[in-house]
């Protein structure tokens, strides 16, 4: 422990001992433990070195460069299922086959709490106002139901390997179990957390307290997902399981295609190592990351760093030529992790992020909540391993919208994003598939088709004819 307190000390962290006589034995033992269990993963003096590093790579990319040569991705690794659907049916099946191999597996990403949404519980807990008032984490478990049942022949069982974070990992547990794992069996899921990084001040020189026995830490970003996947072991449970494919999204997507047999068939169709979903930007200047190739590698590039003229470019087609939408929803194959996993994890660079944290100053012994910026959070970027995946080796699928895509990041009744907009995107694609499938829907009238009936949009034919003329029907299985 005293080891653990000297390396801090040469790292110039003597603020983190100021208080240290004042400091119960106990208490003191505490403040060591702590520190010692982040100096255990990095030392201190490395990881004020990698903030040095993000705020120099933070200045480097804050402006337009005119040298990077940004280019939408050639048509060998990009491809749209809007308004051509010729290839839909083949990838499918390809994707089925997998499925029912037991070769697909699906890691969520659910580390956030509801906080913006007015609510303490994991984000995944959330009900957006369904009539049926399923939460999100309900949604997307019964649509893993269904995909298992479209194969049933093989008696197949879908890994979910859940990513949480040290403030959402029990009480989503808990939710899971009081809700008897709404029908999957337990041993299908596993939950896993993602790191934390500590906060800095905003010369980045000096951690921040969160009080006189911890440091401030905040999670690592999405990025830390291949640090996370690394450090539990899932790798070697994916041997075990005999997983060769993995389908990534995000929590707060009510639309996302849980194991996606289209995709997972793209990819796999097209030997892709890694592959990602699109949507088409709304407009030139919709503020959405642009999945492109920046020197000839695959990237995610943020609107703020092309130009307006760039952002306007349009095709022979009248299309945007950059017009792919980041929705981090991504394919791996579990030979690119098991053989790049390990240098992802060393080389991936931090961003910044310039936050109001709450602070215990250990010379005055106050603590603090600021109204402005007041320190750096450091975190990863999911996407920055693209450049890495030879650009024959990537590849990206473009989606339609409407019947994949609906974020929920607002609270309630804000302009966009919102549980408002999501439950009506969950409301109209289900109406939708009832009418494709000859159900007489009355107008404006939104029914919810439960997805343990339907993946998407197929086992409705017994719906033909049938009228519905009153909101807030819901069809379950």
């Amino acid at each position: 422990m005293t080891d653990t307190k000297q390396l801090f000390i040469e790292a110039d962290q003597t603020q983190l001992f100021q208080n240290w006589d004042g400091l119960s034995p106990e208490d003191q033992q505490i403040l060591l433990s702590n520190l010692e269990k982040i100096s255990s993963k990095k030392a201190p003096a490395k990881l004020l070195e990698d903030c040095q590093h993000a705020i120099e790579f933070s200045q480097a990319n804050s402006s337009k460069d005119a040298d990077v040569n940004v280019q939408p991705l050639p048509h060998t690794s990009y491809e749209s299922l809007i308004g051509n659907g010729d290839n839909e049916d083949e990838y499918r099946q390809v994707g089925l086959e997998a499925i029912g191999k037991g070769e697909v597996a699906v890691i969520l990403m659910a580390g956030g709490q509801g906080t913006r949404l007015g609510s303490s519980q994991p984000k995944g807990c959330y009900d957006i106002g369904l009539p049926s008032k399923k939460s999100l984490f309900q949604i997307q478990a019964e649509k893993l139901i269904r995909l298992q049942e479209m194969v049933e022949a093989n008696k197949v069982e879908i890994p979910w390997y859940i990513m949480t974070s040290g403030p959402t990992r029990a009480a989503t547990e808990a939710y899971f179990e009081e809700h008897q794992y709404f029908g999957l069996r337990k041993e299908q899921i596993t939950f896993f957390n993602q790191g934390t990084l500590p906060a800095f001040d905003l010369t980045g020189e000096h951690f921040l307290m969160k009080d006189p026995v911890s440091l401030t830490e905040s999670p690592d970003g999405n990025g830390g997902l291949y640090r996370a996947i690394k450090e539990n072991g899932l790798i070697e449970d994916f041997d075990k399981r005999g997983v060769k494919h993995v389908y990534m999204y995000c929590v707060d997507n009510v639309l996302s295609k849980m194991a996606d047999p289209v995709f997972i068939g793209f990819a796999i169709k097209h030997g892709f190592e890694l592959a990602t979903k699109a949507v088409r930007k709304r407009d030139a200047h919709e503020s959405v990351g642009l999945i492109a190739t920046k020197n000839s590698k695959p990237c995610v590039i943020e609107y703020s760093e092309i130009s307006n003229e760039l952002a306007e470019a349009e095709d022979e087609e009248g299309l945007l030529k950059l017009r792919a939408g980041n929705i981090v929803n991504h394919y791996y194959l579990v030979d690119l992790l098991k053989r790049d996993l390990g240098q992802w994890c060393e080389t991936m660079p931090y961003h910044i992020a310039k936050k109001k944290i709450p602070a215990y100053d250990s010379t005055t012994g106050k603590y603090s909540k600021p109204t402005e910026p007041n320190g750096i959070k450091l975190e990863q970027f999911i996407f920055d391993v693209f450049e890495t995946v030879p650009l024959d080796k990537f590849g990206c699928l473009e989606v339609d919208r409407s019947k994949e895509f609906s974020p929920l990041k607002n609270g309630p009744g804000s302009n966009n994003d919102n549980p408002e907009t999501s439950r009506l995107a969950y409301l109209h694609l289900g109406t939708s598939w009832l009418k494709d499938a000859g159900a007489i829907v009355k107008d404006g009238v939104l029914v919810e088709v439960s997805n343990k009936l339907s993946y998407a949009g197929e086992n409705l034919s017994q719906f033909k004819g049938q009228v519905f003329d009153k909101n807030g029907t819901t069809l379950e299985k």
